[in-house]
């Protein structure tokens, strides 16, 4: 066997060799180059001619150089960080070489329990990758709707009277777009505002003329004029930005739902047609649970990815997670359950979300919930309880290939919960 240890990083890496019995052998720098790795990979094929036997351990999952591996066939194994930051010693010294000899001697050790990588098919990788930017946009969207609001409360309170609850709909952006100042909107006639409400494909242009006429009428501060003109472009820039974003992220909510179900959704019901091309193995069944839209559905699944089979418990999977509770228990001192850091953060968030989206559409999520709240946890420590549930459930229906239904599993939960307290009765 060949162990690989590698310390990566944007422009070179450092890669350790060792053998079984010998240890490391050479530590040596390979540039971030199509070139070098290529070269790499035949050094390595040099030193060991069965891709099989050859085991690397590297700090990361995802990238060209992930990738050039696994096409030749090598069993990658990704760690944690802090997993070799155990190993730094005493003084937890940083060096890169010191980390990719660390990496080689666990590739080495035959009794280091790790996941080998099974990539992602491309259906599922592109999946995961546009799931990731929408989270991303997302996160831009909400920054930039709070510093349009707050860059309103200053110059243009009256446009908070017109958006109400919903500034980032597409007509109040658009009307802030084309009059940012409260002077630019009230020298507008009331027809230019319907037309553009039309535009918008607002339901009620007459009503909406209406409220902007009111608050425009209403009582509000005036600004000094210099910060009027100095806001202006800022309230023009941020509506482009946002209308941007929301274009953007529907055209990638359709483009999730068609690698989920093989098709885009059409028509009022939101269903696809009757030839359906490719999709990811598994995305009706996510789309078959409660609280699971396109998207929230394509996060979760673009993260496991289109291979169940590397998750050999619900339990991998519920650590993956980072659902699975940490237990610790030293000497004499009680039990303490702590959260789980080392895990897929983007699965661990999507996985957050849809416990508490379930709570409207699932009965038995709802009551779980209670009755976590009712022994003591807090609100984000139930949800992690019920999540930790429902990827369980998910398991199941991912590796038997069943699409989920509320009914079977409120029966089989109920069974099982009679069985416990006939248990405990008989105790």
């Amino acid at each position: 066997m060949l162990g690989i240890g590698i310390d990566w990083a944007e422009e070179f890496h450092l890669v350790a060799v060792g053998r079984p019995g010998v240890g490391v052998i050479d530590v040596a720098r390979v540039e971030h180059t199509p070139a070098a790795v290529t070269a790499l990979v035949a050094r390595i094929a040099g030193l060991e001619p069965d891709p099989a036997e050859v085991r690397v351990v590297l700090e990361t999952r995802h990238g060209l150089l992930v990738e050039a591996l696994t096409d030749a066939g090598y069993t990658v194994l990704p760690v944690n960080p802090d997993l070799v930051a155990r190993r730094r010693g005493p003084a937890k010294k940083k060096d890169d070489a010191e980390d990719a000899r660390i990496a080689c001697l666990i590739a080495l050790d035959q009794y280091t329990d790790l996941r080998a990588l099974i990539p992602h098919g491309e259906l599922a990788g592109e999946l995961r990758s546009i799931a990731r930017d929408d989270t991303r946009a997302c996160r831009d969207e909400r920054r930039l709707l709070n510093r349009l609001r707050a860059d309103l409360i200053v110059v243009f309170p009256a446009a908070l009277l017109i958006a109400g609850d919903d500034l980032g709909s597409p007509v109040v952006l658009k009307v802030l777009q084309r009059w940012p100042s409260a002077a630019q909107l009230g020298a507008a006639t009331r027809e230019e505002i319907e037309v553009l409400a039309k535009q918008a494909k607002h339901g009620w242009p007459d009503r909406f003329a209406d409220r902007v006429a009111q608050a425009l009428a209403s009582d509000q501060f005036v600004a000094r004029d210099y910060l009027v003109r100095a806001k202006t472009d800022t309230i023009r820039l941020a509506c482009a930005q946002l209308l941007l974003l929301r274009e953007q992220r529907r055209a990638w909510e359709r483009r999730m739902g068609e690698l989920l179900l093989g098709d885009r959704r059409r028509g009022r019901a939101r269903q696809p047609g009757e030839d359906r091309g490719p999709a990811v193995p598994g995305g009706e069944i996510y789309l078959s649970f409660p609280g699971l839209g396109d998207r929230l559905a394509a996060r979760i699944a673009g993260e496991i990815g289109d291979a169940i089979g590397q998750f050999s418990t619900p339990n991998a999977l519920q650590c993956y997670a980072g659902k699975a509770p940490v237990t610790r228990r030293s000497g004499k001192s009680e039990l303490v359950v702590a959260s789980r850091l080392a895990c897929n953060r983007y699965l661990a968030d999507a996985v957050q979300q849809w416990a508490f989206t379930s709570l409207r559409t699932s009965g038995w999520a709802r009551e779980f919930y209670d009755t976590q709240r009712s022994r003591g946890k807090k609100h984000h420590a139930a949800l992690r309880a019920l999540g930790n549930r429902w990827l369980e459930i998910l398991w199941h229906c991912l590796t038997k290939n069943t699409p989920y239904q509320e009914s079977v599993h409120v029966a089989n939960r109920n069974r099982a919960l009679g069985r416990s307290n006939q248990l405990k009765q008989a105790a």
